[in-house]
């Protein structure tokens, strides 16, 4: 697939692009004034840009695929404050890191993270780990801002650590290594220049989502709808302008026959890309009586997704359950998500 089609993929193609003469600098200040009075929820950004394909690689078990843009404005976030990183006049690229299972093709959130080295030459030009964050057009992927030595051929080697997430099901034993690789980036400013970017004067700033990007070499990060969820779903809430949906699973092939598993799938409004990377508490009571008070472990799971659950001593099959964010995704955020999913709601869901 060359660049043009992976635009057209991801449906930017044919919208307004950079003049192919811009300098680095100019770039950067491309990106429009941010929106006034942003609301306290996902919105509608200034902007979307086009992607370019720089590699995919299989690392170990993982697969992963390498892609590049402007460089961005992004939000990290610590506990519940989310601080702007502004865009550098030497940074050349946003470059940006999805990982995912090849036998499901499901996008895997690592929480113990990857790394990224460049070289070129044999010089190292750049060495650190990229943020894990999510973007309203790429969903949940890894991503920074890097500054290159100019046009040229560059060698990209990703490790990408080991899974401390719970795997359940068809992916229990797996992704317990770390996986290593390398690809070549011929990277040229005049092609980025070329990406596409496209402007939202009209609709910028209100209650709304950019659509996710239809790759056909990269797969999207989505979690189920929750009428595909298995199990028996409780219920679902919104709180911070998260979607939390609580399911209830007594047959699940890692169960044994007196324990149930609760799990909750927590995602993004519009995209129902998961929030990865938090803290929960759980609990609950069956006829009447608490038979599970703990903390929820993040997990993955093939028909779950990525999930908060844990293994409950009961075959009840009208639970009522309490679920509380004790922290939100610790993720950091492109436009339109950094005022988002900043508090720590609370929720009750019955069964009966």
């Amino acid at each position: 697939m060359n660049r043009r089609q992976f635009l057209a993929g991801a449906g930017l193609a044919g919208t307004t692009v950079l003049a192919g003469c811009g300098s680095l600098s100019s770039q950067s200040t491309r990106a429009p004034p941010l929106v006034e009075d942003r609301p306290d929820a996902t919105y509608r950004p200034t902007h979307a840009e086009g992607m370019g394909m720089a590699g995919m690689a299989q690392a170990g078990e993982y697969m992963v695929g390498l892609s590049y843009s402007f460089p961005h404005r992004f939000w990290t976030v610590t506990g519940t404050t989310a601080e702007k990183v502004d865009i550098r006049s030497e940074d050349s690229v946003h470059l940006m890191a999805t990982v995912w299972d090849p036998e499901t093709e499901m996008v895997l959130p690592v929480s113990a993270g990857l790394s990224i080295t460049i070289e070129r030459d044999g010089e190292t030009v750049a060495d650190k780990s990229p943020w894990p964050m999510i973007s309203q057009n790429m969903g949940f992927h890894y991503g920074d801002n890097y500054a290159l030595d100019g046009d040229g051929v560059y060698q990209l080697s990703v490790r990408v650590n080991g899974m401390s997430e719970r795997r359940l099901g068809a992916f229990e034993g797996r992704f317990d290594e770390a996986g290593e690789t390398t690809v070549e980036f011929d990277f040229s400013q005049s092609a980025r220049d070329q990406l596409a970017f496209e402007e939202f004067p009209d609709t910028q700033g209100e209650r709304a989502a950019v659509d996710l990007m239809n790759m056909d070499m990269i797969p999207t990060s989505q979690v189920p709808e929750v009428s595909a969820l298995p199990g028996t779903v409780l219920g679902t809430d919104k709180g911070s302008d998260g979607v939390y949906a609580v399911t209830w699973l007594r047959d699940a092939v890692f169960l044994d026959e007196d324990e149930s598993y609760l799990a909750v799938s927590a995602r993004t409004p519009y995209n129902r890309v998961p929030l990865p990377m938090m803290s929960l508490d759980g609990t609950v009571d069956a006829d009447g009586e608490q038979v599970f008070e703990d903390a929820l472990t993040a997990a993955v799971h093939p028909e779950l997704g990525y999930h908060y659950g844990a293994t409950v001593e009961t075959t009840t099959q009208e639970p009522s359950v309490g679920v509380d964010i004790v922290a939100p995704p610790q993720v950091s955020r492109h436009e339109g998500y950094e005022t988002a999913f900043l508090t720590t709601p609370s929720f009750s869901f019955s069964g009966s």
